[in-house]
């Protein structure tokens, strides 16, 4: 009598290392094919514009596809774009790093101290669901249409997002990496720099994450609202204009900006944290 293999029989070997994980060799390979299914999924969207534009749809407000990555790389629409998109990503970046600055300080102080946290959550939560643009009117009042406005706008954008991940990281570090730098008789601002911060780390990149793209977005509101530079006044312009494949052009350049700029972020977290992922792991 011949014994039939079970289902188990068939799997594929597993090192001792993918099952200490939980892993299996293919999980690598179905995340490796998830993303080529996502890129074939862009590709596949973009090949449809394409056609639509050709083929299916009659106006002049819906150019081809091929006709937007023409004007990106145009002499005269190309020098201006790149000039404009400059000047954005500055102020943006600008932006991005006070208001996380402020935020990551604040959010520190307010996981630390039960006073302090109790004294600002009620102005936290008051001003935190403001929407960005209804700032921009008054901000302009006060500050002019200038870069600081819009800088200021950004910042504020940023800074709560980062500053709430921040203050969740602080009161979530474990009480045992206290009681072991408060055994070594570390003062407070060194607990701070070798025990908390690291240990908020995760929190903090998530907010990071999270702003980086609020960023971008605010920057082009704010360029739009309080125009004269910028990739927003150019989209604006562009729209008036009716010269479509140039709006359009800038439209996936803050695209693609956008992925870049997470991509960047992504990897320093997983170069940063590489001791928490392997943990996770």
């Amino acid at each position: 009598m011949v014994m039939q293999s079970t289902s188990d029989d068939t799997l594929p070997p597993t090192r001792p290392a993918d099952a200490a994980r939980g892993r299996v060799p293919a999980l690598g390979a179905r995340v490796g094919q998830s993303r080529w299914t996502g890129l074939l999924l862009v590709l596949a969207l973009l090949g449809l514009w394409e056609l639509s534009a050709r083929f299916w749809v009659d106006s002049a407000n819906w150019p081809p596809f091929s006709r937007v990555v023409m004007a990106l790389f145009e002499e005269g629409t190309g020098r201006e774009l790149f000039f404009v998109f400059a000047a954005s990503l500055r102020l943006m970046l600008t932006g991005f790093v006070i208001g996380a600055g402020l935020g990551i300080a604040l959010g520190v102080a307010i996981g630390l101290n039960r006073f302090l946290r109790e004294m600002l959550s009620p102005m936290v939560e008051l001003l935190r669901p403001l929407p960005v643009p209804g700032l921009v009117p008054p901000l302009i009042l006060l500050l002019g249409i200038d870069a600081a406005m819009k800088g200021t706008v950004v910042a504020f954008a940023v800074l709560f997002p980062v500053l709430i991940n921040t203050a969740q990281g602080v009161r979530a570090v474990e009480p045992t990496l206290l009681d072991t730098a408060r055994t070594f008789r570390h003062g407070r601002a060194r607990s701070i720099l070798a025990v908390i911060l690291p240990a908020s780390l995760p929190y903090i990149f998530s907010g990071l994450r999270i702003s980086l793209a609020l960023a971008l977005i605010v920057t082009v509101v704010a360029e739009m609202i309080a125009g004269g530079t910028g990739i927003g006044y150019y989209l604006m312009t562009m729209q008036y204009a009716m010269r479509s494949a140039e709006m359009y052009a800038a439209v996936v350049l803050l695209a693609v900006t956008g992925y870049a700029l997470n991509f960047i972020i992504v990897s320093v977290e997983r170069r940063v944290l590489r001791w928490y992922f392997a943990q996770q792991d």
